[in-house]
């Protein structure tokens, strides 16, 4: 795995994390919502492999940006 995808996967992690926290405490989020997010509001290398890659996506599109 490329440790930079796999570094910028991470931030956006943390990006959303923070994101989702707002979100939630600012705006009507509704329970199931709230359950499935708050499974994910853990350290990026505690995530399942699944929801790593989904990071992963969006690393790639900041990295192919950066190359144009």
């Amino acid at each position: 795995m490329n440790i930079l995808v796999e570094t910028l996967a991470a931030i956006e992690h943390e990006q959303w994390v923070a994101w989702s926290r707002e979100l939630a405490f600012k705006e009507n989020i509704s329970s199931e919502r709230l359950a499935r997010w708050r499974k994910h509001w853990i350290p990026y290398n505690e995530l399942p492999e699944e929801t790593k890659e989904q990071d992963r996506v969006w690393a790639r599109k900041v990295l192919e940006a950066i190359e144009k």
